[in-house]
């Protein structure tokens, strides 16, 4: 039998964000970004680094001196309640929070900002909105969290549009309906992760998708993007996770049936998954859902080299054993990220997680496995048993422990975001860009990349680092992620950047890799994307587009021209 929500008041998802204030121009809450003291202690790491002089913090535009085009379009007053053309609104609805984005906040450049912003609250408004932007050939941008690292949201659709509308769905965010017998919820699209989290809490249940921008990613966001969580095996992308959806199109409502399978043709759900807000606007979705995990395991495995790192995660992966984090940390990431001594070697941060039973046996096999390739264990593992079914004291820690290399790692990967926009102030080039392939062709792919990065670099930069660490593991094969940090010439770093990304590109599909595991395409991924779809799917999808956006306004330049 399905059961409404709690209604308990201190359980309010608004309750996170009181006192604290959204970056109209970096990533998360202005409070958490990178102090002073810790600005100035990052330059000097990076004078040491690369033999230069302690870089200058450059000061942030103030949002008062930024000076964006007059609006070109005005809503009717029916939609009038429901849209702003405020300044602030405008601006931090202008781009995403990829380097490029940053860089061209921190200094006011905003080329392409967003005509007017509308928070509609239901799929009326949804449906009104579209009505209005295909009726008066408006551009329309679907807007979740603002996330996006790859152009997605980025109002740059040329000059056949009127103007350009941004739809932030955020006000959508209640969880409406959750079925405990069949483990499931309908959920709105507009949910932020800890939104979602704190209303299916009080159930004993949880999604439990948590990629790096789960504070500031929306359900519709993971879902219109294919989305990739923490999790290494399993449970990691939110395709697998969707039992049914409801999309809101210029040609009407797309509402698929909710099945825990079936062979009923091409399936509706796989048609939206992914496409990026350019054929519609989800609006919400039936998820499956999990019991929230009481036994938690992780530990942090040392190995010589990555070559031997990654043999041990293909047997992993291939051993049925699906532990919820398998990331191997190359040894730059691992001194990065773990605080490892420089030329310490890989280090592989694994964990696993149960709500029914302990998981001290898979553990325990997983490092025999570990040893089996070299591997060490410097510490035993961390275990915790929240001792209650239903619950477990840390929701977002992708079974890494808070001791040892792996605690390390856990703390730096979630401050990560506010380091690099501290980074940027110093001028440095920080970025990184992700893929996939068989195991096969795992080695030549990483030579190749690691390769055609490294010459960019010293072309481009003079020098910089390289590092690469596994995100997710399959039994077929890996998602290489890769970072890249390198002095940059103030006000050329996104020509420079440009001429990185572009050789890194190149050398991934060369090598037989995807142009992105995660990330999605967006307008940035867009020439790479063209080469690897299939001149025959491209054909279909051009027909779908024409089919539910005859008039071409939903998200124009993302996936399809």
């Amino acid at each position: 039998m399905a059961t409404a929500p709690t209604d308990d008041p201190t359980d309010d998802p608004t309750t996170a964000a009181a006192g604290r204030t959204r970056s109209w121009q970096a990533w998360g809450w202005e409070e958490s970004a990178a102090t002073a003291g810790q600005t100035v202690r990052l330059a000097a790491a990076l004078a040491g680094r690369f033999g230069i002089e302690p870089p200058e913090a450059e000061a942030p535009m103030a949002l008062t001196d930024v000076d964006l085009p007059a609006p070109r379009v005005t809503p009717p007053d029916s939609l009038a309640h429901l849209c702003s053309t405020d300044l602030r609104d405008r601006a931090a609805h202008t781009y995403g929070r990829s380097y490029r984005d940053t860089v061209r906040l921190l200094r006011g450049q905003l080329d392409h900002p967003p005509d007017v912003v509308a928070h509609p609250t239901g799929e009326a408004d949804v449906v009104a909105l579209l009505d209005w932007c295909a009726s008066t050939g408006v551009a329309a941008i679907p807007f979740g969290g603002g996330s996006s690292v790859v152009g997605g949201v980025e109002a740059d659709v040329g000059d056949t549009y009127r103007g350009v509308l941004s739809l932030d769905m955020t006000g959508l965010d209640r969880v409406q309906e959750i079925d405990r017998t069949s483990r499931a919820a309908r959920i709105q699209a507009g949910a932020l992760g800890p939104v979602l989290e704190s209303q299916l809490r009080p159930h004993g249940l949880t999604l439990r998708h948590y990629p790096q921008s789960f504070e500031f990613s929306t359900l519709g966001g993971w879902l219109a993007t294919r989305a990739g969580g923490h999790f290494a095996t399993v449970y990691t992308h939110i395709d697998d996770l969707c039992e049914s959806m409801r999309v809101v199109t210029p040609a009407g409502i797309m509402e698929s049936r909710r099945l825990p399978g079936s062979g009923a043709g091409p399936s509706p759900d796989r048609l939206f998954l992914g496409s990026e807000g350019s054929l519609g606007v989800i609006t919400e979705a039936w998820m499956r859902l999990q019991d929230r995990p009481r036994w938690k395991t992780s530990a942090g495995v040392e190995f010589p080299g990555l070559a031997g790192g990654a043999e041990a995660v293909r047997a992993l992966a291939q051993s049925g054993l699906f532990p919820v984090n398998c990331r191997l940390l190359d040894a730059g990431e691992a001194m990065l990220s773990a605080t490892l001594s420089p030329g310490a070697g890989a280090l592989l941060v694994l964990g696993f997680e149960s709500a029914d039973h302990p998981v001290d046996f898979p553990m325990q096999r997983a490092l025999e496995m570990c040893r089996d390739h070299g591997g060490t264990l410097p510490e035993p593992p961390s275990s915790t048993d929240s001792g209650v079914p239903g619950t477990v004291a840390d929701d977002n820690a992708s079974g890494a422990g808070r001791g040892g290399a792996a605690g390390e790692w856990r703390n730096t990967f979630l401050r990560a975001p506010y380091t690099r926009d501290a980074l940027v102030r110093l001028g440095v080039i920080c970025e990184t860009f992700e893929t996939a392939c068989t195991w096969d062709r795992f080695p030549a792919l990483h030579a190749a990349v690691t390769t055609a990065v490294e010459d960019a670099l010293r072309r481009v930069c003079g020098t910089g680092w390289v590092t690469c660490r596994f995100t997710h593991a399959y039994p077929d094969g890996v998602a290489p992620y890769f970072s890249v940090l390198a002095p940059g010439r103030r006000g050329s770093e996104l020509a420079q950047w440009a001429e990185i990304k572009d050789a890194a590109s190149e050398a991934i599909l060369a090598a037989g890799g995807t142009i992105t595991h995660h990330h999605a395409i967006g307008r940035d991924h867009r020439p790479w994307y063209d080469r690897q779809r299939p001149d025959v799917f491209a054909a279909a999808l051009r027909a779908a587009k024409s089919a539910v956006d005859p008039t071409g306004i939903m998200n124009p330049g993302v996936l399809i021209g």
